[in-house]
């Protein structure tokens, strides 16, 4: 079904807008929260653009990007808060994979 990266979730700085895949709104509200509320505390904390993906074997990644002369993107910041999400969220990180592999996928469970 895909064959490249796809988009989970992003939240942008710039804009001040977050935005959810609708190919995850079979996700529980709770998750669709804590997902929403995850990144948008991320870029209001360090700025840039927070993109959730999953790559093409399913692995969830967490890519940060910022615009070339954005003086404010706190730089170290962000790859401090990026390992903090990774050890906090574990556990839901992981789940998104199982929920990406099992659903969209179509991969079966051991």
């Amino acid at each position: 079904m895909y064959l490249d990266k796809v988009v989970l979730c992003a939240s942008s700085a710039y804009e001040q807008k977050y935005f959810l895949n609708e190919d995850f709104k079979a996700l529980p509200e709770s998750i669709k929260e804590e997902l929403k509320i995850m990144c948008v505390l991320y870029t209001e904390d360090v700025g840039g653009i927070l993109t959730l993906e999953f790559d093409e074997d399913g692995n969830l990644m967490l890519n940060v990007t910022s615009d070339e002369g954005d003086i404010m993107f706190d730089e170290i910041g962000s790859v401090l808060k990026i390992k903090e999400l990774q050890r906090n969220k574990a556990e839901l990180l992981e789940s998104l994979e199982l929920f990406y592999r099992v659903f969209l996928l179509g991969e079966e469970l051991d």
